[in-house]
């Protein structure tokens, strides 16, 4: 006689057997499975970061020092490069000014309309920069835009270059703050409403000593953005020599005479003040600096 309980043993083993066998079968199949996933991962980030780098290594290996030396050493592009950062500068102070109070207004409050509000200040990024400058110059050919001209000059003047900058880079400074705003706990402000602060109190006193990393973030974002913008500013603004001639314009410029060398040597200043700004951007910025970075990549 055959003991049941010996062969019901038995199966129960074997079940035990090919249960464990198709465990590892699963295990195995997922750990192939996520290694071709992180494979697809890295070999696409990999062949987008070799791009980016060969793109600058060619760049900085087709001209010499020499050459460089001599590009910059020239009067149009020594204006263009002080007028870059003159232009720059107060653009990203003046989109700072804007970016405050509309990010705040954006991250605290509801309102009817918000959502229209919030389409119309992402316009100036999502639209090809030579329509923002073609706009622009519309705008100054009508009756309002002809006064303001009889009082100070934008068209095909300094003041333009300044305003087509800004019309780009303050979009991407609101949007810096408002993710700035939106990470701050309000608790601390209705706190000191409490305590009877009041509205612009509370403001001034507890929420703009908190936003101050973002705050760095977006004027660095808005700054680097003005550095780029070549659309607006050739419509608008113009190309003109030791005048309204900023870095990119320079670049067109000099393209347009066949001074390739040239064009490189201001190309490889814009890349190294990008460069600078984005690391500042990152070293204090916080997080609104790489949400914001986010955003900016995806308007341009």
């Amino acid at each position: 006689m055959v003991d049941r309980s010996e062969n019901s043993e038995r199966s129960g083993e074997g079940r035990d057997a090919r249960v464990g066998d198709l465990g590892n079968g699963a295990g195995d199949w997922k750990v192939k499975s996520d290694g071709l996933f992180f494979g697809g991962l890295l070999s696409v980030s990999i062949g987008y970061l070799v791009l980016i780098l060969l793109m600058l290594i060619t760049m900085a290996t087709y001209t010499t020092w020499e050459d460089i030396g001599q590009s910059l050493a020239k009067e149009e592009i020594q204006y263009s490069i002080k007028l870059s950062l003159v232009s720059c500068t107060l653009t990203a102070i003046l989109s700072l000014w804007v970016a405050v109070p509309i990010g705040y207004l954006m991250s605290r409050y509801e309102f009817r309309g918000k959502v229209v509000i919030d389409t119309l200040l992402d316009i100036p990024i999502v639209l090809p920069p030579l329509v923002v400058g073609l706009g622009l110059l519309i705008l100054f050919q009508t009756g309002l835009g002809q006064w303001v001209e009889e009082l100070l000059p934008f068209t095909y003047a300094i003041p333009g270059v300044i305003l087509a900058q800004f019309m780009v880079a303050c979009a991407f400074a609101v949007r810096a703050m408002r993710v700035t705003f939106d990470q701050i706990n309000p608790r601390s402000e209705q706190v000191a409403l409490t305590l009877g602060c009041s509205r612009g109190q509370a403001f001034m006193r507890v929420v703009l000593p908190e936003a101050g990393r973002g705050m760095i973030s977006a004027g660095t974002l808005a700054w680097a953005r003005a550095l780029g913008e070549f659309g607006p500013i050739l419509v608008f603004a113009g190309a003109t020599r030791m005048r309204t001639e900023v870095l990119p314009t320079t670049v067109f410029l000099e393209l347009s005479i066949g001074d390739l060398e040239a064009a490189v040597a201001v190309s490889l200043v814009m890349v190294a003040a990008a460069m600078v700004v984005l690391i500042l951007t990152r070293i204090f910025g916080g997080q609104a600096g790489a949400v914001g970075g986010v955003r900016m990549g995806v308007g341009r």
